[in-house]
């Protein structure tokens, strides 16, 4: 008997290749290919003909542009990751490992939407319709309206959509799906990647919202083709520790709102409820200032977060430890050059320890001022004074630069009850302006001269 003709497919980008490649030809990633049997011809001439509607060559000043109404979802902090709530025919994508909430939160929103007068509809491909029912009684949803659909089938599901036109449908998850179309598994590239665009596009014609749950792979990406996120409006990540009760919901990319917006959860035994001044989470209760604290205003999309920075500083050998969690570790080995070199603080004999309180991930550079000043803290054994805070990048000739929205920060520390700031010059704002009445804040133009206003104060 002849053998079965196999094909390489690439699960990053779907390209395929007659022979096993070391690195895919279309994409150039490494270790990609894997083997599956070619889709059988289709006695269909093309079944893409669906996706294809006619359309005219219009004038771009002619198209009518008038701003997308919006839903909200009836939780303020998803309200915010998806720029103020679900737009009509917006496709949103959302990511998560196991048992993070991502389920929980959408028949949350879902059963929100409900009481608000709105048709919605829960497919899911993972649970039988009893199980969804079961969670919904723990999350003390009773009496829920929810329409709920035990299926993976795509015809089906679009069928279905077609026949209810609800406002907003949760397809859990898009890994599930098949189309009868093709003949590889569920999850796979092809599946994904042709289930994902039928839904988009149905999402598109008839002006249902459509929410996608996806999976994620070991190292914390979207499971499936890398197409899949730029068919789609919206991409959001849940983070979150299994050891913590919080949990945020991150805005990757979004074709109608800001995106790096987070929205901030804690995880209970009713569900998912928002955190509306998450500011707290990240900063540690000391009944008085302890040495190697120092606060600092980071934003996180266009929300600023007061997070607290702790650096520890202890005797060290012959090879001293450089070590941080939450901050770039070879820009603390940066700054501790520029804190010996300029301000003539050195700690090469030093183990140095930086943590950014929370769990929080800081990568933009202002937090630079604040971890030179819990450093030198840490040092000397002088703790920095009760309601102070810093922020602002620092050169490595010594200067400390502006960081953006530097207004917006200083307003969110006076609103919190912070009493003292150094910040950059750059930064500061007018004298008369009563927004930050009770703040004393000291414009600095060097590293040298912020040592030396925190030594006087």
């Amino acid at each position: 008997m002849a053998k079965d003709k196999t094909i390489y497919t690439c699960t990053e980008c779907g390209g395929a290749s007659p022979k096993w490649l070391g690195k895919c030809p279309h994409c150039n990633a490494w270790n990609t290919l894997i083997e599956s049997v070619p889709e059988s011809t289709s006695p269909v001439k093309n079944r893409f003909a669906s996706l294809a509607k006619a359309s005219e060559v219009t004038m771009l000043a002619d198209i009518d542009a008038s701003d997308m109404a919006r839903t909200p979802t009836g939780h303020e902090e998803l309200d915010r990751v998806l720029g103020g709530g679900v737009v009509e025919g917006g496709v949103v994508l959302i990511g998560g490992d196991p048992g993070i909430g991502k389920s929980t939160l959408l028949l949350q929103a879902l059963d929100s939407l409900q009481r608000a007068g709105n048709s919605t509809l829960y497919v899911t491909g993972e649970e039988s319709g009893a199980q969804v029912a079961l969670r919904a009684r723990r999350l003390g949803l009773d009496g829920s309206q929810v329409k709920v659909l035990a299926e993976i089938q795509l015809e089906k599901i679009l069928a279905t959509l077609d026949a209810t036109k609800p406002a907003i449908a949760v397809i859990d998850s898009i890994q599930t799906v098949y189309s009868d179309q093709l003949t590889s598994a569920p999850g796979s590239v092809a599946q994904v990647r042709e289930c994902a665009a039928h839904l988009t596009r149905a999402a598109k014609s008839s002006g249902v919202c459509i929410v996608l749950v996806g999976h994620v792979t070991k190292e914390g990406a979207l499971a499936g083709p890398r197409v899949l996120e730029h068919m789609v409006d919206t991409v959001l990540y849940f983070e979150g520790d299994t050891h913590s009760s919080f949990r945020l919901v991150r805005a990757i990319k979004n074709r109608f709102g800001a995106v790096n917006e987070i929205g901030v959860f804690a995880m209970t035994e009713k569900g998912l409820k928002g955190v509306s001044n998450p500011s707290a989470i990240f900063l540690s209760q000391h009944p008085e200032p302890v040495p190697g604290s120092c606060v600092m205003v980071t934003l996180e999309g266009t929300r600023p977060l007061l997070v607290e920075i702790q650096a520890l500083v202890d005797s060290g050998g012959p090879s001293p430890r450089r070590l941080s969690v939450g901050l770039d570790r070879d820009r603390l080995a940066m700054l501790l050059a520029v804190l010996h070199r300029h301000a003539g603080v050195a700690c090469m004999d030093q183990d140095v320890f930086v943590n950014a309180v929370g769990g929080v991930r800081i990568s933009e550079p202002a937090a630079d001022l604040a971890v030179m000043l819990a450093i030198t803290s840490s040092l000397r054994g002088r703790p920095l004074p009760k309601g102070f805070l810093a922020f602002g990048e620092v050169g490595l000739a010594g200067e400390v630069r502006p960081a953006p929205r530097g207004q917006e920060r200083l307003k969110e520390a006076a609103k919190l009850g912070f009493s003292v700031a150094i910040v950059p010059k750059a930064n500061a704002p007018k004298k008369n302006d009563k927004a930050f009445e009770g703040l004393i804040i000291h414009a600095v133009e060097r590293i040298e001269q912020a040592l030396e206003v925190v030594r006087s104060l």
